[in-house]
């Protein structure tokens, strides 16, 4: 058995980031950012009034002054007229700032009569104006490489009239479960068998992940339904195996895919749950062999096909994913293995999270994998740690949702 760190290190010395592609504001939400998206114009374009008011010079407006109106400007609509001693202009808010204008006087600080304010309260220069590129300049980063593009970096892109984005193509992900038990959802399972899961679950991930999953037709015990089940892949990213790559005599994957030129990096890390994990490559095509457990195969799948895809796609990430909290209940001593606990989270009055194990860890339990919110790392040969211990855990955010 690889330590996890190894395992994780030698899948992605081998990943390559996608091709890129231009897709539009529309289509380009929670894709990789694969350029650094810049201003094509300055924010706001020229200054502006941030209130309803007048344009006025400083130097007339002060309290009890009188001034001209000139005209009106409102929003998207320059007069084209200029503020000159003892006149103002009257603007609204998102209004050019004419010519000669320093600040904006209010409309609450005046008393209009006809044509005429009075000042009831003077301005300072600059008040309620805001200033060319104040938001940002044209040319300037607004969304660097390497971020998933969210909602705000949408509105971001929009306000500096960026209609279309460079984004790294999504990863092709087939997955394939294999088993002579495995019957789909909705099947009256015979007896022996049982509902296969874990490829729906994983392609949810997946998708969330940015990902375009692909669920194959399960491949029975047989080396001849393994070979044929990923004859016809076409153009895929990344191959999911789930089941098979374990030691016991219907374990096929590792043995019927090597006949069709699969390449084994590893097989075995010390991980639970997940030991049976395998990675390798089938011609140019990286394949990760999953345990057959739905547990197992959703932990692996966090822990090393998540980041796979984000090497594939250039998503830079600031940490390693983890983060402290603090036990709720005493864990025994662990073994050689690198352990994932499934836990709760609860959020305590000082701010810190208190993460409780379940009692049960067994791999094969999908309503308790439902109900966590992250999962406990356990470090190989661990000491016993109690109750209110520091912990580190990988927290379930939207990807898992």
């Amino acid at each position: 058995m690889i330590e996890v760190s190894e395992a994780l290190t030698r899948i992605l010395s081998t990943i390559a980031p996608l091709g890129i592609e231009t897709v539009s504001l529309m289509d380009a939400t929670g894709r990789i950012c694969a350029a650094p998206v810049l201003a094509c114009l300055s924010n706001p374009p020229v200054a502006v009034s941030a209130m309803d008011g007048y344009a006025v010079r400083t130097a007339d407006a002060t309290t009890g002054a009188t001034l001209r109106v000139i005209g009106e400007a409102p929003a998207g609509h320059p007069s084209g007229l200029s503020v000159t001693d003892g006149t103002c202009l009257r603007i609204f808010t998102g209004s050019a700032i004419p010519a000669g204008a320093d600040s904006v006087l209010i409309q609450e600080n005046t008393i209009r009569a006809g044509e005429r304010i009075t000042v009831t309260e003077g301005v300072t220069a600059g008040r309620f104006i805001r200033p060319q590129g104040l938001d940002f300049v044209k040319g300037q980063i607004l969304v660097p490489a390497g971020r998933r593009l969210s909602a705000r970096d949408i509105g971001l892109a929009a306000a500096g009239n960026c209609p279309w984005l460079t984004v790294r193509r999504r990863p092709r992900v087939a997955i394939l479960s294999t088993g002579d038990e495995i019957v789909l959802p909705g099947e009256t399972p015979p007896p022996g068998s049982i509902v296969g899961s874990a490829a729906f679950m994983l392609a949810a991930l997946l998708r969330r992940a940015g990902a375009e999953p692909v669920i194959l037709p399960v491949a029975r015990d047989t080396p001849v339904s393994l070979r044929e089940a990923t004859s016809g892949l076409g153009a895929i990213d990344l191959l999911l195996t789930i089941g098979g790559a374990s030691v016991g005599d219907y374990d096929l994957v590792k043995s019927a895919l090597g006949e069709e030129g699969l390449v084994t990096d590893f097989w075995k890390i010390a991980m639970r749950p997940g030991k049976p994990l395998m990675f390798g490559h089938l011609g140019a095509t990286p394949v990760i062999g999953l345990p057959g457990n739905p547990v197992a195969a959703f932990v692996c799948s966090v822990v090393f096909v998540l980041p796979a895809l984000r090497a594939m796609t250039g998503e830079i990430v600031s940490d390693d994913g983890t983060e402290p909290a603090v036990l709720g209940c005493d864990v025994p001593a662990n073994d050689r293995r690198l352990d994932h606990l499934r836990a709760t989270l609860v959020r305590q009055p000082d701010g810190t999270l208190l993460a409780t194990p379940f009692a049960r860890q067994d791999s094969s339990m999908m309503a308790p994998l439902a109900a966590c919110d992250a999962l406990v790392l356990r470090e190989p040969h661990a000491a016993a740690a109690q109750k209110g211990e520091v912990c580190r855990i990988i927290r379930f955010g939207t990807f898992a949702d």
